[in-house]
């Protein structure tokens, strides 16, 4: 990941740990069992993943809308209506079920992959942006993949 900040890489990279512990405890009963006693039901799987999904999810819009206030006229209009996607994706998709709901978040992350690329494209995100992005939103859509097809 040459040429992608230090900070923003090293925050990716963090950002992933709900994920990854979502499919740690899927898949390792001893370390489920370990993190209810310690933390209760919402630092398991499905839970974290699809609550945690949801939060990025959302996230997204606010950097997305971050990204918008840099162009102007008609690209501005498209960026700031592209932003409010992921936040509202999250708001009416989930909540209908983990396996649903985590069809519905890997769908709102390739999404917010296409709309990272259109602000990439016109110049609106840094020049790292899609080598960050990409790799970050593989090991998500796997992770949630879990839930779906695990």
């Amino acid at each position: 990941m040459t040429g992608v900040p230090r900070t923003a890489l090293l925050l990716g990279l963090a950002g992933l740990i709900p994920f990854l512990w979502g499919v740690l405890t899927r898949y390792s009963p001893a370390l489920q069992d370990l993190t209810l006693s310690l933390a209760g039901p919402r630092f398991v799987a499905p839970y974290i993943l699809l609550y945690y999904g949801t939060i990025i999810l959302a996230f997204m819009s606010g950097v997305l809308w971050g990204m918008a206030t840099r162009a102007d006229g008609e690209v501005a209009s498209l960026g700031y209506a592209l932003s409010v996607i992921p936040a509202i994706w999250a708001f009416l998709f989930t909540g209908t079920g983990p396996v649903s709901s985590a069809g519905y978040l890997i769908a709102g992350f390739l999404g917010v992959l296409g709309i990272d690329w259109f602000f990439w494209r016109n110049g609106l995100a840094p020049s790292w942006w899609m080598t960050l992005r990409v790799p970050l939103t593989a090991v998500v859509v796997l992770c949630l993949g879990v839930v779906v097809f695990g």
